[in-house]
């Protein structure tokens, strides 16, 4: 018999980038004596390696706290410490490049783990609508803030739990609780937080988000009538959806099977929203929901667009224009562009390849990520960061900015140009709507 245990506790380490490495490591590793978590490793987003998950979030195993290393260092740590399991926990991967990553690490001589959702889904006092995606970029946002102006049309109360980005200092990111554009300041937001935050503090709803989900949800249930679930990427919901809608992207058609956990996220899906439905051609869009009907034949499919506005559509029409859109959705999400880019090639803009004018971290970018030809991507986990993006905006020789980026980047960076905003809007193009969707879940739950 082959035995696992080499060593007392099963050493572990924990590949991530920032989000859910640290749920399941509360939620099944902390004050677990059978486990030994030698290490997080951390992908994806810049410079959130080379920390220390700190012992007052670790627990009492962890008295020193757990290393956070680059996941380049991954094979090198298995060997070193001669370890038993790695588990990863991060999405936006295709299947490909799971298979990748387990096939290192069984050469490297560890076994390979992956935690379900059975073993990592909280469960609420309160009934939980989930809104989770197929990829970075499907539109997830846009459905998810329908939902939140719906339930407050009802009257209903809502707490807005966001999936979590713990970039910046962990005792601080413990449990954020964020009602103002001060509160974004006061937990230090990255503009990739800021961009999912935003659009409810505009809608005045409060967004709870942090590290440790099991204390947020205690104080997120106080005093509301349902939780909404604002997933991250394609990640899969920390707490059990009584309701789980979940988004596809028509411009990326067989990423609902091809990507992890997207493709999990379609088979426990009671509604799938296949956004973007009038910029793809319809053989497209069947296939897409051929897909769905093949791994989850029981799942409601919604066909809809994502209407595009501009707030000052005048400036465009025949400027020199730079697009800057969302990071995430550009960049794992492996998009080559983003709603601003839409608008500019609906209101008549000519636009300016950014890549020859790119500074300090974001010439990187444009090397690493090569289908980037047309955009620059909000990038600012770091002060540096933020200063390459506004320098790198500023040396573009452009008429007018124009930002798909849900936040107000106005707020972090000055800019030479005036700035043309862009906004998005999911509308159904059949029925149920989402509307329908959610008043029949109220009246399941007597709200």
């Amino acid at each position: 018999m082959v035995d696992f245990m080499r060593h007392g506790r099963k050493r572990v380490i924990i590949m991530g980038a920032g989000g859910r490495d640290f749920h399941n490591f509360n939620v099944f590793f902390r004050d677990n004596e059978e486990y030994e978590v030698i290490a997080f490793t951390a992908s994806q987003i810049p410079g959130i390696e080379n920390r220390v998950y700190p012992p007052e979030l670790a627990g009492k195993l962890y008295p020193n706290g757990i290393p956070v290393y680059s996941e380049k260092k991954l094979l090198e740590l298995v060997k070193k410490y001669n370890v038993d399991y790695v588990v990863l926990s991060y999405s936006d991967l295709t299947h490909e490049d799971v298979g990748h990553i387990y096939s290192k690490v069984l050469a490297a001589g560890a076994n390979f783990l992956i935690l379900g959702p059975e073993a990592t889904m909280l469960k609420t006092k309160k009934p939980v609508i989930a809104v989770t995606a197929v990829r970075t970029g499907s539109g997830k946002s846009s459905v998810s803030k329908k939902i939140a102006r719906i339930l407050k049309e009802n009257n209903v109360k809502i707490a807005v739990v966001r999936h979590p980005m713990v970039y910046g200092d962990f005792l601080k990111q413990r449990v954020q609780i964020i009602r103002t554009y001060s509160d974004l300041n006061k937990y230090e937001c990255t503009f990739e937080e800021r961009e999912e935050y935003e659009q409810y503090i505009e809608m005045g709803l409060t967004v709870y988000a942090g590290i440790d989900y099991g204390e947020l949800l205690k104080i997120a249930e106080e005093g509301v009538d349902i939780i909404l679930w604002d997933g991250g990427n394609n990640d899969l919901p920390f707490y059990k959806p009584d309701l789980h809608i979940v988004v596809a992207d028509a411009l990326r058609p067989g990423q609902e099977i091809l990507t992890f956990p997207g493709e999990v996220n379609v088979r426990m899906a009671h509604i799938v929203v296949i956004n973007k439905v009038t910029e793809e051609v319809e053989e497209n869009v069947r296939k897409i929901e051929e897909n769905i009907r093949k791994i989850n034949p029981n799942a409601t499919i919604i066909r809809a667009s994502s209407e595009i506005y501009a707030d000052e559509p005048e400036l465009i029409k025949g400027r020199k224009a730079v697009i800057v859109e969302d990071g995430p959705t550009v960049t794992h999400g492996g998009l080559g562009y983003g709603a601003a880019y839409v608008a500019a090639k609906k209101y008549g803009a000519e636009i300016i390849d950014p890549r020859p004018y790119a500074v300090g971290y974001l010439r990187l970018i444009y090397e690493k990520y090569s289908h980037l030809k047309h955009v620059v991507p909000t990038l600012g986990y770091s002060s540096q960061q933020i200063r390459d993006f506004e320098e790198t905006l500023n040396k573009i020789p452009a008429d007018v900015i124009i930002s798909g980026t849900p936040f107000n980047m106005l707020n972090m960076v000055k800019v030479n140009k005036p700035v043309v905003h862009v906004r998005y809007e999911v509308k159904e193009l059949n029925r149920p709507t989402i509307n329908e969707i959610v008043e029949e879940f109220l009246s399941k739950i007597g709200k």
